[in-house]
């Protein structure tokens, strides 16, 4: 934008931007409802962007920014951040990206599993209690996918720094009564052995997932459970091992 169509646009009180990245442009025009057009004279009235209800400039910092507020139905949005070093901002930015990414797992996927190590303590021992039913050789995989899965709880309990043996006897306890009480009144109907206890992160005490209000997103829970099986199963196929560094000479 010249010098000149800025004067005559500041007298018809337009404010015009002299550089706007692509990206912002592509978001300010959703935003707004407007249409981009490469050329002045191809602009018609229904390019016009009219959602923006209140346009002002604010200065952050060092910075001027430019706000575009009361949108009409937008299509994008702008989430500011601010922190006392870069490290913090970007630290801050992995933990909103994270938290979207959950946001639009349970979107597409609305189902939910309790956190604290209670649905890998579920798993474990349902896959334990499966093992006991094979005889042989075929028992031990059961068994080693059983032990792996705890690690989650057991990590917790270190995290926290209570005892781990006496937490994690304590939590597999738990589910075992909840997985006994299943086979006995439960299996028929079809019901899941119901158990929805965890550890706390904070405290390291076993407590209700539900009423603590810590879940996970189902999609999440399943993906890593199958990356980890299928990552044992391509290091059991490996047969041997090439190295790649030379010999030491004498």
């Amino acid at each position: 934008v010249s010098d000149l169509a800025q004067h005559y646009l500041a007298k018809a009180n337009i404010t015009a931007f002299r550089r706007l990245r692509k990206t912002d442009n592509n978001r300010i025009a959703r935003a707004t409802g407007a249409t981009i057009v490469s050329r002045t004279d191809e602009i018609q009235e229904s390019d016009i962007g009219n959602g923006c209800g209140l346009f002002h400039m604010d200065k952050i910092g060092d910075e001027w920014f430019c706000f575009l507020d009361e949108c009409k139905d937008p299509k994008a949005c702008t989430i500011v951040l601010r922190g006392g070093s870069k490290d913090v901002l970007n630290e801050i930015e992995r933990n909103l990206h994270d938290a979207m990414e959950v946001v639009r797992n349970v979107v597409y996927d609305p189902k939910l599993l309790p956190g604290g190590g209670a649905t890998e303590m579920a798993v474990a021992m349902g896959i334990r209690r499966a093992g006991l039913k094979v005889e042989g050789v075929q028992q031990r995989p059961f068994l080693a996918v059983g032990e792996a899965m705890e690690v989650i709880p057991r990590t917790l309990a270190q995290n926290c720094g209570v005892s781990v043996i006496r937490t994690v006897t304590q939590l597999r306890a738990k589910h075992a009564a909840a997985y006994d009480e299943w086979e006995k009144n439960s299996k028929e109907s079809g019901a899941p052995a119901a158990s929805d206890f965890g550890i706390n992160g904070t405290t390291g005490v076993l407590v209700s997932m539900e009423e603590l209000g810590i879940w996970e997103p189902f999609s999440v829970k399943v993906q890593t459970i199958k990356t980890a099986i299928e990552s044992a199963c391509m290091i059991l196929r490996i047969d041997d091992i090439v190295s790649g560094s030379k010999k030491s000479q004498r």
